[in-house]
């Protein structure tokens, strides 16, 4: 009896002598092409005996070593002998080796709802304890530094000064101008409708100092220097000057944290008092050449709707978001990766962090202010 199994253009032919299945490997063999099923090249049989050979093959890689791994499997299971003396010496070798370490299983590795939930929250809290240890050491630093004024690097705080500060002028006046366009313009649109031309001007004067100047520039200097901040640190760190800077005995949060804080938190109450007046000459722009509001009307009614109050609220909610900034960009510098993915990375991760931190603490800060009544 002799049963033919033509499996991918005659990979495996099967045929009986006596009571021994001989199983003759050709072809080529490639983990590329569908590799032959092994209980469908031997159509069934049940021998005493499985003998397999390889004289007819071309080329071959690991797709025929899973194949022979498959027919010894098939063997012990049946409780047959399984002949590989007539293989290669290299065959007879990775197929041992692959036996003594199988392929795993592509198990369903899935995980429950409550053990992503498990997961995210020890994610969260390991991060919130890395943020506030960094507060911490910043805090403690602040204090060395309050005692000992002439310990301040005031060189490098200038520096980051100019380039947050002065360096950002012209895209923060041009976002803050548009802005007060945009808002003058849709305020415009709803407003004449109701014979209330004149009160764009409290709409754009009020949302620039309140909200949007210290919101916008936030955003701004987010994207600008924060994640500046993390690219430089985190390319420091890759070249391991942050390593060479403790060894000599140089805290990093002194050296490179402190002065780009201090830096950000007096920068950003002027940008955004900037951004305020850009925003407020935007909307009396679009006010005199579409409602033909003369500016003179326009800057008497902003000073009837605008106190110092408003002015107050933007420029602490500027300087909040200033320090939140720096934070975040020095914090995912100082945990960047030593690679250039990483610092891409910590870049990327700087600017979503100081993001979030300044939409969540102008929530806290419209909470505060509407309990104050300020």
């Amino acid at each position: 009896m002799s049963v033919t199994a033509e499996v991918l253009n005659d990979h495996v032919h099967a045929r009986t002598t006596g009571e021994c299945l001989l199983v003759e490997l050709r072809g080529r063999w490639r983990i590329t092409e569908p590799r032959p099923s092994w209980e469908d090249s031997i159509a069934g049989q049940t021998p005493d005996r499985v003998i397999l050979e390889m004289e007819e093959v071309c080329n071959w890689d690991s797709s025929l070593i899973l194949f022979i791994y498959e027919a010894r499997r098939w063997c012990e299971e049946k409780g047959l002998a399984c002949d590989l003396e007539a293989l290669p010496a290299a065959v007879r070798q990775l197929s041992a080796q692959l036996e003594s370490s199988p392929p795993r299983a592509n198990n369903d590795r899935s995980r429950d709802f409550l053990t992503a939930v498990g997961l995210a929250t020890q994610d969260c809290l390991r991060k919130a304890s890395e943020f506030t240890n960094f507060v911490g050491e910043i805090v403690i630093s602040a204090i060395s530094v309050a005692k000992r004024p002439q310990r301040f690097r005031w060189a490098d705080c200038l520096h980051e000064m100019q380039l947050a500060g002065a360096m950002a002028l012209p895209i923060v006046g041009l976002i803050a101008f548009l802005v007060g366009v945009t808002l003058a313009y849709t305020g415009a649109i709803i407003l004449r409708q109701f014979g209330g031309d004149i009160w764009v001007a409290d709409l754009v004067s009020l949302t620039m100092t309140r909200e949007m100047g210290a919101v916008m520039t936030g955003i701004v200097v987010a994207g600008r220097t924060g994640a500046a901040f993390a690219a430089q640190i985190g390319n420091m760190k890759a070249n391991e000057e942050i390593d060479a800077l403790e060894t000599l005995g140089i805290r990093p949060v002194d050296f490179l944290v402190l002065p780009r804080l201090v830096a950000l938190g007096l920068m950003m109450p002027l940008l955004a008092m900037y951004a305020n007046a850009l925003g407020i000459i935007g909307g009396m722009a679009i006010a005199y050449g579409l409602l033909d509001i003369p500016p003179t009307a326009y800057w008497v009614e902003m000073l009837t709707i605008v106190d110092m109050s408003d002015v107050t609220t933007g420029l602490i909610k500027a300087a909040t978001f200033g320090i939140c900034i720096g934070l975040a960009g020095c914090l995912r510098g100082l945990q960047a990766e030593r690679s250039a993915a990483g610092v891409g990375a910590a870049a990327t991760s700087a600017v979503v962090t100081s993001i979030t931190l300044i939409i969540v603490g102008d929530a806290i800060y419209a909470v505060i202010f509407n309990i104050l009544n300020w």
